[in-house]
C-alpha cells in the first residue's frame, strides 16, 4: 500500500468513529496526476445524495501533458462503496454533529486508487488543545529518558 495524499488536519480537527475503505471514479488523466503526487485533501468532504456517495473540494491537478481532455481540478468524484455502507453512513450523517471526511488517498499492490474516509465528529477548541498539552508532555518525558540513558 503506497500512500498518496494524507489529511493531517481531519486527525487534529476530527474524532474518528469509524473507517471506511471506498473506491473512487475517476479520468484517466485524474490518475496520471495521482501518479505524480498532485492532489491535496486538506478542505475535502464527503456527501450523500440519492443513495451515493461523492468527495467534493478534492483538488488533483490537472495533468501538464494532456490536451483539451484534461480534467476539471475540484470536480465531484463518486464513491464506490456498498449500499449498506452508505446507508449507514447517511444515517449517522443525518445525526447532529456528524460528518464524513476524507483521511487518506493511497495505491493498492494492484495498483488501484483508494481513499480511506472516516466518520468524524469536531473536536471542540479545549479538546485539541488537551491533545497538544499531551503530546508535549509525552515529548518532554522521552527526551528525559534519553538523556538519563546517555549519562550512565
Amino acid at each position: 500500500m503506497k500512500t498518496i495524499a494524507l489529511n493531517r488536519k481531519a486527525f487534529h480537527d476530527y474524532e474518528i468513529i469509524d473507517k471506511f475503505e471506498a473506491g473512487i471514479a475517476l479520468a484517466g488523466t485524474e490518475v496520471k496526476s495521482i501518479r505524480a503526487g498532485q492532489v491535496t485533501l486538506k478542505d475535502s468532504f464527503v456527501e450523500i445524495h440519492d443513495q451515493e456517495a461523492f468527495l467534493l473540494r478534492c483538488h488533483i491537478t490537472p495533468y501538464l501533458n494532456a490536451s483539451f481532455f484534461n480534467h476539471e481540478p475540484e470536480r465531484k468524484r463518486k464513491l464506490l462503496l456498498n449500499k449498506r455502507e452508505i446507508h449507514r453512513l447517511d444515517q449517522k450523517v443525518k445525526e447532529r454533529g456528524f460528518s464524513i471526511v476524507p483521511l487518506q488517498l493511497y495505491f493498492t499492490p494492484k495498483g488501484m486508487v483508494k481513499i480511506e474516509i472516516a466518520l468524524v465528529r469536531g473536536k471542540r477548541a479545549y479538546e485539541k488543545k488537551q491533545k497538544l498539552k499531551e503530546r508535549d508532555i509525552k515529548r518532554e518525558m522521552d527526551r528525559d529518558v534519553q538523556r538519563f540513558k546517555n549519562k550512565k
